[in-house]
């Protein structure tokens, strides 16, 4: 699979111009006009949600944000390569996945405001809430999918981590584990070039997909901005893992066009040139352009997509706006599935300490 890993499966150019692979075109030849105009929709919903998101820090609604600007390919072609059943375990950036997953907008942001210990639940949509730990969904994802073998259900466990967190052991573990015990997991690095301000030359010194070779795993790089590839080379992983061949590994080689988050400056490490270089390889304006050439835009369907995503990006800032303050003691909640001694403990300590503010506070009035 060395030609795989050199040289990055592309199905779509820049141009928009179709690539002859017929290794990869046969795995989405199902995907005719409804569903690659399905696939633009999706490409400029998730945008447009990213976009109002990071308005939303600016302004002071949330206190944090991780623009996934740039990216949206990789992950909505890896997303809606998934089946109902698999079960994605994502990093901090993967907005689009939890959106093509199902959930609900105006739940996205509640753990971004500090309004809720997470946004969502994960039964109802089988996807992770962020995870702030860098390179720990790769243990999570092992470990489920694991156990979902050995209960002997045909799903596919994908575990989304970033260039950076390669660099973690956890990362290194879970692909140890995943090949010693052929866990039905797929690896999917974002390899977007930058580690907050570390490039991703100083990380690894060859392309970070040959690392599954000392494992033993399969590894394959893809046009991370191609949307159609993405989905192609994903589908191929996650049907391997589901028939029992075990883990697989994507690096999908993108961008982030914008800051590693709301608290970062990239203009302090990286030139103009660069970002001016790989936003000619934007994967939004790349779909359009391959809409355009086969004759499947038109005023109309342009239309519907903008409201759309004004749509649904209202619906995001309504959930952020609007979600209620929490209960103080509600900080305690969820932290075991059961009643824990120390939690109590905790909790009946600081219900004290807010008696104690309240008469206070009423005996100054």
């Amino acid at each position: 699979m060395v030609d795989k890993i050199a040289y990055p499966v592309q199905l779509i150019q820049p141009d928009g111009r179709r690539v002859l692979r017929p290794d990869y075109t046969s795995l989405v030849r199902d995907i005719g006009p409804d569903e690659l105009r399905a696939l633009y929709v999706d490409l400029v919903v998730t945008r447009r949600v990213d976009v109002e998101a990071t308005a939303l820090q600016r302004q002071g609604e949330l206190g944090l944000w991780a623009p996934m600007l740039g990216q949206e390919a990789a992950q909505v072609g890896s997303a809606r390569a998934l089946r109902r059943d698999d079960y994605a375990f994502i990093s901090y950036r993967e907005h689009a996945v939890a959106y093509c997953r199902g959930v609900d907008p105006a739940e996205m942001t509640r753990m971004w405001r500090g309004t809720a210990h997470s946004g969502w639940d994960p039964s109802a949509v089988n996807v992770t809430n962020p995870a702030i730990v860098v390179g720990s969904q790769g243990l999570h994802a092992t470990g489920y999918a694991m156990g979902a073998h050995l209960d002997g259900a045909e799903i596919a466990t994908i575990a989304y981590f970033g260039d950076g967190a390669t660099s973690q052991g956890d990362i290194a573990e879970a692909l140890g584990f995943s090949m010693s015990f052929n866990a039905p997991v797929v690896f999917f690095c974002q390899n977007n070039q930058w580690a907050i301000s570390e490039p991703v030359h100083l990380q690894s010194p060859v392309p970070i997909s040959q690392r599954a070779a000392g494992y033993g795993m399969p590894a394959v790089r893809v046009d991370g901005n191609d949307v159609l590839a993405v989905l192609a080379v994903t589908r191929q992983a996650t049907q391997r893992a589901r028939e029992g061949s075990g883990p697989s590994f994507i690096e999908a080689i993108t961008y982030r066009m914008g800051p590693h988050t709301t608290s970062d400056d990239p203009t302090r490490y990286r030139s103009s040139a660069e970002t001016a270089e790989w936003t000619a390889r934007d994967p939004i304006d790349r779909m359009h352009r391959l809409l355009d050439r086969e004759g499947l835009l038109d005023d109309a369907f342009l239309a519907r997509v903008r409201t759309t995503a004004d749509d649904i990006a209202a619906r995001l800032r309504s959930g952020a706006v609007g979600a209620p303050a929490p209960p103080p003691l509600s900080v305690f909640d969820h932290v075991y599935t059961s009643a824990h001694p120390l939690v109590d403990e905790e909790r009946a300590q600081y219900a004290a300490y807010l008696a104690a503010i309240t008469d206070t506070e009423e005996a100054l009035s």
